[in-house]
């Protein structure tokens, strides 16, 4: 009778995890949003004809005749309307939509100390303490980076940063000018030593060990949960540790290479504002970070740390989520450029009939001219009830969120997309 492995299986089919997936199905109109916002706010008067639309967004990577649909689709979003003059029909933001692109902006810039930081570990996590500058911009959005960060963030900190130019832009990197003891701790460590204090369980489990949650319907044998239980114990060394001293031929150091890279992924996952990156762009790290070359298979191999979806991009793109960091499809410790994102993805999910159902319920609660007096009156009172709705005086009334957390397991629209029925909720 053959023996059965009781080591972590290779080669392992990909379980799916809804709630990541509908973040991801969110997060493709996001992207397609932001290639609008490219196209729309750079124009003089923030507005493109509808005439023009078609032959626009097919630049920005849009197929014949969906720029139309998917415009249709948003009307939180994106509005048409006619040119009093020239009598052509315009397409521009709402201003809701431009007042969330704005908060995200606002966001980025207060909070660059933090995005400093973030950058200071990112350099220290290469071997050779350097990135190349165009990796960091393609990946810029996922670290909470402003767009002109090479200015404002790496030029404007000298004493932590230096920037070797080039022609090429690819030749380009960014090197930290020297590393601080004090960023070398892991956010897996914090975890350990929270999980310590509150539960009280035996430092020799948690020294080396990993928060695991598989997802649902993932089959754990009883084999594989004595492989887990070997894995855990594994040491490994930290990933902000210079590991080029280290003879790696044993058997005992390469099981220590491959959990440090684990760890590598898990603090770079940290790193980021929304915990999630795609594939592709850890892939750009792969080298100075001493990665596996085959990323997806291991990752597989880690389904209950990380989970990588499929969804956004007709399977074309892998976006890596940090399982941890995740609750119910909710960031656990979120942030104010992950609460912007989130509001512009709350205007995004409102679909046509729903936008419509909340301004027929605006013009039915305004009271008429027998009951209530004079004309001025009643406007007064119908624009101060809008504004009591939206929270805010500037905006009209549909600055109004009608849908509850985008990630949430509620109801769903005609989209396929989770929303709350407006009329039930008031």
């Amino acid at each position: 009778m053959s023996k059965k492995s009781t080591s972590i299986p290779k080669n392992q089919l990909r379980v799916r995890d809804h709630a990541f997936d509908n973040y991801m199905e969110v997060e493709k109109k996001i992207r397609k949003v932001l290639k609008f916002q490219e196209l729309i706010i750079d124009q003089p008067q923030q507005c493109i004809p509808v005439a023009r639309l078609d032959f626009l967004a097919r630049r920005i990577g849009f197929k014949r005749d969906e720029a139309g649909k998917f415009v249709l689709k948003l009307p939180k979003i994106f509005e048409i309307y006619e040119h009093p003059v020239q009598r052509i029909l315009y397409l521009r933001f709402t201003r809701n939509a431009l007042l969330q692109i704005e908060q995200e902006k606002h966001a980025i810039n207060a909070n660059i100390p933090d995005a400093v930081t973030r950058l200071r570990k990112l350099l220290m996590l290469s071997n050779s303490g350097r990135l190349h500058l165009e990796h960091i911009r393609i990946a810029r959005r996922d670290f909470g980076l402003p767009d002109d960060f090479e200015y404002s963030v790496v030029l404007k900190y000298p004493q932590y940063f230096r920037l070797f130019d080039a022609k090429d832009c690819m030749s380009k990197y960014i090197e930290i000018v020297e590393k601080d003891p004090r960023l070398a701790v892991c956010a897996v460590d914090r975890v350990r030593e929270s999980e310590y204090r509150k539960k009280g369980i035996d430092e020799e489990s948690t020294r080396f060990s990993f928060v695991v949650n598989f997802p649902p319907g993932f089959k754990i044998g009883k084999y594989y949960k004595i492989a887990m239980w070997k894995w855990q114990r594994i040491p490994y060394w930290s990933p902000y540790e210079d590991v080029s001293g280290h003879d790696m031929r044993s058997l005992e150091a390469q099981n220590r290479m491959e959990k440090r890279a684990v760890a590598m992924i898990h603090e770079l996952l940290s790193l980021t504002v929304e915990k999630k990156i795609t594939l592709e762009r850890i892939a750009h790290f792969r080298v100075p970070m001493d990665l596996p070359k085959k990323l997806k298979d291991f990752l597989l191999q880690h389904q209950g740390i990380f989970y990588i979806s499929t969804r956004g991009n007709q399977g074309k793109l892998h976006t890596i989520f940090l399982r941890e960091a995740y609750r119910k499809g909710d960031l656990v410790e979120p942030n104010d450029v992950y609460l912007a994102r989130r509001r512009l993805a709350e205007l995004i999910l409102v679909s046509p009939r729903m936008a419509s159902l909340g301004r027929e319920l605006v013009s039915y609660t305004r009271p008429r001219d027998d009951v209530t007096g004079s004309r001025k009156e009643q406007i007064n009172d119908s624009d101060n009830f809008r504004r009591d709705r939206v929270g805010e005086p500037d905006l009209d009334s549909e600055s109004g969120s009608d849908v509850e957390s985008c990630f949430s397991d509620e109801g769903e629209d005609e989209d396929g997309h989770h929303v709350r029925d407006t009329q039930a909720a008031r």
